[in-house]
């Protein structure tokens, strides 16, 4: 599966704006955030527990699982900024997951800045970092059965359900989608 183009694309920092947002990638910089973020009763419901406890494991994980993925194929997991008050609030990302053979695309965000607009803005405009800058072909997002604002978000960006799946080593079932 060809997953990027061979020219690598324009924006060599990896920085990109929306009308709201600042969207760069993850770095250890980032470790309080996702500490945060990555233990909210949400996150934990809906993605799941990632056994993040200090600022050091949130630290770790960033190192471990989202940088390699940016140095391998040039996307990964980016973290939203608010341009009015430069705040953290979330992240949107494109992975390789195991057990899925299309690039998945993610979203999660601090419970105060949901319902605002801010995942569709920053989950639309990864969308078009993966298929325009990196020349994906196709993107796929799974999500929990009672997830019903993350199913709404993901068929508003176009993706279709298609069937359920489980992931290797997970036992819950999840809603798969694929743009067409």
């Amino acid at each position: 599966m060809s997953l990027k183009n061979q020219t690598p694309p324009q924006n060599a920092d990896n920085i990109y704006e929306t009308e709201r947002l600042i969207i760069r990638p993850m770095s250890l910089d980032d470790g309080a955030f996702i500490l945060d973020l990555y233990n909210r009763p949400k996150f934990i419901q809906f993605i799941g527990d990632r056994n993040i406890k200090t600022v050091s494991d949130a630290e770790e994980y960033i190192r471990n699982k989202f940088l390699p993925q940016f140095e391998k194929l040039g996307f990964g997991n980016y973290l939203l900024i608010t341009k009015e008050g430069n705040h953290k609030i979330g992240g949107v990302g494109i992975f390789e997951r195991d057990g899925l053979d299309i690039v998945d695309i993610g979203f999660s965000l601090l419970d105060e800045y949901e319902g605002k607009g801010y995942a569709y803005e920053g989950a639309l405009k990864v969308k078009s970092i993966g298929m325009d800058d990196f020349g994906l072909k196709k993107l796929s997002a799974i999500t929990a059965k009672e997830n019903f604002s993350s199913q709404k978000l993901i068929e508003k960006l176009g993706l279709k359900f298609k069937k359920h799946v489980t992931l290797p080593g997970e036992d819950e079932e999840l809603r798969y989608y694929e743009t067409e």
